[in-house]
């Protein structure tokens, strides 16, 4: 099962872990250091702000005293555990957008962010599939009221699987599509889930296609981290994947001045690609791909819109 972390963290609470990861104290603990002054050493830092920190982690439930050293505890392991993305939770990828976030300054002068952090696809996906259960169920279901007749469902842009599993344990024929990298991280997890897994070139490709023609084709949380080019690409794919009269719905937070659409600008503009996008611009995107009778949906229970629109039955001249 997924890690499960708390719904939020403290800034304080996430400079700690970010600041023991950064300066190494964490990796030393999480190597062979027990002791503060061990971690200081190994790391190269004081040891006034090593115990500080060690100190900290262990009062927050990341470490334990035990005889007279610190053990991580399971609140940690997804900073060990990345062979099964499962394992992994929130807090890596939080640690990663945060590093992104420290560079901003520099992201901004030169128009140029980063190179991503070390694990950086797989903390991505271990924080995705620590999805809220609740969400999960809402999107989807969200997605099946739009084609009550669908059989066969493609997840554009899956990542770990969270909602391509839901569809499949609903009874649907379910392909996850997603990047070569994030494919080979999910598909050992999924093999026995019946999801079916294709590694295609994303934001779009041909290999879209594959196992089609599709009823449905979804995506969660894909479009605001791709740049317009990039999702007029992405929406063209899935139109070519479905079948004449199939729907495309797109979960995401639209700009519309709520915290979901702030948040993901934010994140956007550290990472340096993506946006949250207005409904009017999703419209042109659709349109310019082939799209017909699109509406814009609230999802219930949740804080993103459900952007839906259809491939019409027959070629529109």
């Amino acid at each position: 099962m997924p890690t499960r972390d708390r719904s939020s963290l403290d800034w304080e609470e996430l400079f700690v872990l970010w600041a023991a990861r950064r300066s190494g104290v964490l990796g030393a603990l999480l190597d062979t250091a027990g002791t503060a002054e061990s971690a200081a050493a190994e790391a190269g830092v004081a040891e006034p702000a090593a115990r500080a920190l060690v100190e900290s982690l262990a009062d927050l439930g990341y470490l334990r005293r035990v005889g007279g050293e610190y053990e991580i505890t399971n609140r940690a392991l997804g900073f060990l555990a990345k062979r099964d993305v499962r394992s992994i939770g929130r807090l890596p990828h939080a640690l990663d957008l945060f590093d992104y976030w420290t560079a901003l300054p520099e992201t901004m002068r030169t128009g140029e962010a980063p190179d991503p952090p070390a694990e950086w696809t797989r903390n991505r996906l271990g924080a995705h599939a620590a999805t809220d259960e609740a969400r999960v169920r809402a999107r989807v279901t969200a997605a099946v009221r739009e084609a009550p007749a669908a059989d066969r469902v493609l997840d554009v842009c899956g990542a770990s699987g969270a909602y391509a599993t839901e569809f499949a344990a609903r009874g649907f024929e379910t392909t996850l599509v997603d990047e070569p990298a994030a494919v080979d991280a999910a598909a050992p997890m999924l093999a026995h889930r019946d999801v079916r897994t294709v590694a295609a070139g994303v934001p779009g490709a041909a290999d879209f296609e594959a196992g089609g023609p599709f009823d449905l084709a979804f995506a969660a949380e894909a479009t605001s981290r791709f740049d317009p080019a990039e999702n007029r690409t992405l929406l063209s794919a899935a139109f070519d994947a479905l079948e004449p009269g199939g729907t495309l719905v797109v979960v995401d937070a639209l700009r519309d001045g709520s915290p979901a659409a702030v948040r993901a600008r934010v994140r956007a503009l550290g990472v340096g690609r993506g946006d949250a996008y207005p409904e009017e611009t999703y419209r042109s995107w659709l349109d310019a791909a082939g799209f017909v009778d699109t509406t814009v949906r609230p999802v219930p229970g949740d804080d993103r819109s459900a952007v839906v629109a259809r491939r019409p039955e027959r070629a529109v001249d």
